[in-house]
């Protein structure tokens, strides 16, 4: 049976083992030694703006191993780097990459299907033109504060199409690079296309971000086999059943099952609303059961002591808050809610449940 259409409590425990096997394999003496060496070979920080919506899997579109790519998700992309908390993230982790000799390049990207406008963002009210124009403003505040050259920061802007999980790279002269219309047999000509497109990007950078595309590709191609074997509605359709509030989700490797909002708005009860409403849309129309969803809250720290006090205390308070404005907004969906609180340990990528 497909998880989600399992009984609430079976998909819970499916959630955690799958949490710790990825924990696991992400401290195995073999995937420690592959990072090293992806990242030997390819060193510019890379980090992705992307929506809550679960079929925003960037690592998985790209064949990326897991923890080289920088996540940072909110409802429809929508970002301001104005927010007191995501200005400070933002600006910290780019210094920190600096200060270990790294560029960083900033995929800001916004979504949309090619098949069905009704199955774009509904961020943006399924506005694709309103959700590209919002990147482009994310890619001038980037500019404001880490400078127009480019020399160490650049901010690139993407599409993706969820159809196919193709990724749409908008160059600096107004043209584009669509991944799904590029023949897999033509992808030696990839190189000289990206340094025309993106002129301006370092060519270490501009070389860095060549095997996410080359992977782009190979999964483009999977995902058309699904489509001819009838396997891919599962993934193109909304089915989440968990709302996870935080960072440190990168375990979520199969597409479409969580709606993840980290936690840098102000208002933050808009996009837990908005995920509650999906929630309740996927089970009013049958998607998912009607038995139950989870909300998950996770908070990072990289240090014990203090530091993974503090994420305790910041984890409680974000758990505590999305329930209030759940069982205030939607009191019938609150009724079936589980809820679940939790920190990672950054370095080791092991969640550690902290419930009481």
């Amino acid at each position: 049976m497909a998880i989600h259409r399992r009984p609430i409590g079976e998909r819970i425990d499916w959630l955690f083992d799958l949490a710790a096997r990825h924990g696991e394999n992400f401290r195995s003496p073999e995937a420690w030694l592959a990072r090293e060496r992806y990242l030997a070979e390819h060193p510019t920080a890379i980090a992705v703006l992307k929506c809550m919506d679960g079929r925003i899997n960037i690592p998985v579109a790209t064949n990326t191993p897991a923890g080289i790519l920088m996540p940072f998700r909110n409802l429809g992309g929508m970002f301001d780097l104005g927010w007191p908390h995501l200005g400070e993230v933002l600006a910290h982790h780019v210094q920190r990459m600096v200060g270990s000799g790294r560029r960083v390049l900033f995929l800001i990207t916004y979504h949309y299907s090619k098949g069905d406008s009704a199955r774009g963002c509904a961020g943006f009210n399924y506005d694709t033109d309103a959700a590209a124009r919002h990147a482009y403003e994310i890619r001038a505040q980037m500019e404001h504060i880490f400078g127009s050259a480019h020399g160490t920061v650049y901010p690139l802007v993407c599409g993706f199409e969820t159809d196919e999980d193709a990724l749409i790279l908008h160059g600096s002269n107004g043209a584009r690079l669509d991944m799904g219309a590029v023949d897999a047999a033509a992808a030696g000509a990839l190189p000289p296309r990206l340094a025309a497109l993106l002129p301006d990007m370092p060519e270490q950078m501009r070389a860095d971000l060549l095997p996410l595309l080359f992977g782009n590709l190979a999964h483009i191609a999977e995902v058309r086999t699904q489509v001819r074997q009838h396997e891919r509605e599962l993934d193109i359709e909304h089915r989440e059943w968990m709302i996870c509030l935080g960072r440190g989700f990168d375990f979520l490797h199969t597409p479409n099952i969580a709606l993840i909002i980290g936690p840098y708005s102000p208002n933050l009860d808009v996009p837990i609303r908005t995920a509650a409403g999906i929630i309740a849309a996927n089970m009013a129309a049958g998607r998912i059961p009607d038995d139950g969803f989870l909300l998950l809250a996770s908070v990072p720290y990289d240090e014990i002591g203090v530091d993974r006090a503090r994420a305790e205390l910041k984890s409680r308070f974000l758990s505590s808050f999305a329930a209030g404005v759940i069982r205030s907004e939607f009191p019938a969906l609150a009724d079936r809610m589980t809820m679940r609180t939790a920190v990672l340990d950054w370095r080791s990528r092991n969640l550690e449940g902290i419930d009481a």
